[in-house]
């Protein structure tokens, strides 16, 4: 199971309604996330992020997302009329149930979505039990791992 904790949402929410108009946070990415069979997908809004300054780590049961997104306007302008965008670094961390296989972690980023496939553990995945009867009166019992 994918957790998702951020201590900071309802601050930001507190701050946006005290302040009003619209206070960004780099750090709050919009992301989907869900199961598709034996996979976890999660989806990341980065438009305007170069795929290659986007770093992902996991350390024991924490991935983080890392990536930047800069300005691209040249040194010869001469006025800024509206600058909406957030630019920096940004990050966001997932929490990964055990039931994941963080070593097998499938990134893709497109068309300003990063998405990433997250295995089901074999160990998590449903297993089928067959039952076999020996001559002898005694029963052995066979686990057996079933995909889907």
């Amino acid at each position: 199971m994918l957790m998702r904790f951020d201590p900071f949402r309802d601050l930001d929410r507190l701050t946006q309604n005290l302040w009003g108009g619209d206070v960004r946070r780099l750090n709050g990415v919009p992301m989907d996330a869900y199961r598709k069979g034996s996979d976890f997908l999660v989806h990341f809004d980065v438009p305007g992020v170069d795929p290659n300054s986007i770093e992902l780590t996991v350390e024991k049961n924490v991935l983080t997302v890392t990536a930047e997104r800069t300005r691209h306007w040249g040194d010869d302008v001469d006025e800024v009329v509206v600058s909406e965008r957030p630019v920096g670094t940004f990050s966001r961390q997932l929490f990964l149930g055990d039931t994941l296989d963080a070593e097998h972690i499938d990134a893709n980023c497109e068309n300003g979505v990063l998405t990433l496939r997250i295995p089901v553990a074999e160990a998590a995945k449903p297993r089928k039990v067959s039952i076999s009867a020996t001559g002898n009166g005694q029963t052995a019992i066979a686990a057996e791992s079933t995909s889907n």
